[in-house]
């Protein structure tokens, strides 16, 4: 008897194994929300609705958030503890993107529940609740911001990307606010060339040696802290926010500092 149930037990999985039926992917499954906030890149064929649908299913395709706060919000098909973002950061040059992390609690499948911050090494430097609005100069011009700090200025245009900077698809066409984490400035100018540092964990588009070595940054959902500060213990998380992290001007050179993603994947799979 126990021979015979073996034996239907092993050709049950391998009927499981070759029917295909098994659709679980290693990468993005579903790209929820995206906006952007102005940048140089928006509104162009890395800054637009279609190219953040891209990042479904794929490491290849580039998307850029724009200047602080702008994010994607994204999800994969089941519940992840690990993960990598892919980005195209360069040692010289990191654009780094916090990253948030949310359970689907409800069961209804979307991201509607709490999120939690993944806690990189910046997060007690960061200034919390940070607020910032942009406005609409109507069309292919500085784009000016106020903070809750007190504190104004630009998203800068410069030569080498003449479209409209504010976002163009998006429905608040006057202006446009975002809150978060703003981790401190790190653009430096050093003998002409200008480098932004990365920083040492816990950041997308941030240049490591983690990320030298795989491509990626990774995550563990381990790290992540409510909105106090406060470790919370999560068994997976289905959903994943990125957005741009630094308020930085750049120059006309290098534009504003902008965090670009090109996919995700999960690191347990």
């Amino acid at each position: 008897m126990k021979k015979w149930l073996f034996i239907l037990l092993a050709f049950t999985a391998c009927k499981k194994e070759n029917t295909g039926t098994n659709t679980t992917s290693k990468y993005i499954s579903t790209v929820f929300e995206y906006k952007p906030a102005p940048g140089q890149f928006v509104n162009t064929s890395i800054g637009d609705s279609a190219a953040a649908q891209k990042l479904v299913g794929s490491t290849e395709n580039v998307l850029t958030l724009g200047a602080f706060g702008g994010y994607v919000v994204f999800g994969f098909d089941h519940g992840v503890s690990k993960f990598g973002i892919y980005s195209n950061t360069i040692e010289s040059l990191s654009e780094p993107g916090i990253v948030m992390v949310s359970q689907d609690v409800n069961g209804n499948g979307l991201p509607d529940d709490a999120w939690y911050t993944i806690a990189g090494d910046q997060y007690t430097n960061a200034v919390k609740n940070y607020k910032i609005t942009y406005y609409n100069p109507g069309g292919y011009a500085d784009v000016k911001w106020k903070d809750n700090q007190g504190d104004s200025g630009t998203v800068s245009i410069n030569v080498y990307h003449t479209q409209v900077y504010y976002p163009s698809f998006i429905s608040a066409r006057d202006s446009m606010s975002f809150t978060g984490m703003k981790l401190p400035a790190t653009l430096k100018d050093s003998a002409g060339l200008y480098i932004n540092t990365g920083f040492a964990y816990g950041y997308a588009d941030n240049w490591t040696s983690d990320y030298g070595t795989s491509g990626y940054n990774s995550f563990d959902i381990a790290d992540a802290v409510d909105d106090n500060g406060n470790k919370v213990t999560l068994s997976s998380v289905s959903f994943v926010k990125v957005y741009t992290g630094q308020n930085s001007k750049g120059n006309a050179t290098i534009g504003e500092i902008s965090t670009e993603i090109r996919g995700a994947i999960d690191l347990k799979m």
